[in-house]
């Protein structure tokens, strides 16, 4: 990391505006991209959304979590490619998990692509650990690929 996050960026409840830049880095970052209707559904819904901005409010990242009896899912963490390994991932991770223990989750859950080396070393520094494989969960340039379930206790 250049800096600490918290000197550089801040972290919000993702707006409806945010949407175009959020769709211009999730497009960026993944080969099978969200639908901007599947992240208004999120807001809609209630998900606890969220978007890491500098301090010219351009957003950094996002992250989008679930709560639901006791337990929290990670259902999207993204950072603009460009803005990688600056510590806004950790940021908003961070960020997730205090939601998940101020709604009363006693665990937050997630899936990760294995081939995700970052990711994973993200997770597994917060103290994430794997429970399991969900078996040809991701769409694939091949067809489909595995996700590794990762869960942390919070209680």
């Amino acid at each position: 990391m250049s800096a600490e996050p918290e000197a550089t960026c801040q972290v919000r409840q993702l707006a409806t505006k945010d949407l175009p830049q959020v769709l211009v880095i999730e497009r960026s970052a993944y080969e099978f991209p969200w639908s901007e209707g599947i992240f208004r559904d999120c807001l809609r819904v209630g998900y606890s959304c969220f978007v890491a901005t500098d301090l010219a409010d351009r957003v950094l990242g996002y992250s989008l979590l679930s709560i639901a009896a006791g337990e929290a899912h990670v259902l999207n963490l993204c950072v603009d490619p460009n803005k990688r390994r600056t510590g806004v991932a950790s940021y908003l991770l961070h960020n997730m998990i205090r939601a998940a223990q101020q709604g009363n989750a006693e665990s937050i859950m997630l899936e990760v692509r294995p081939s995700n080396k970052g990711a994973i070393a993200l997770y597994y520094g917060e103290g994430f650990e794997r429970v399991g494989v969900r078996r040809r969960y991701y769409p694939s340039a091949d067809g489909r690929e595995d996700a590794f379930l990762l869960s942390k206790i919070l209680v």
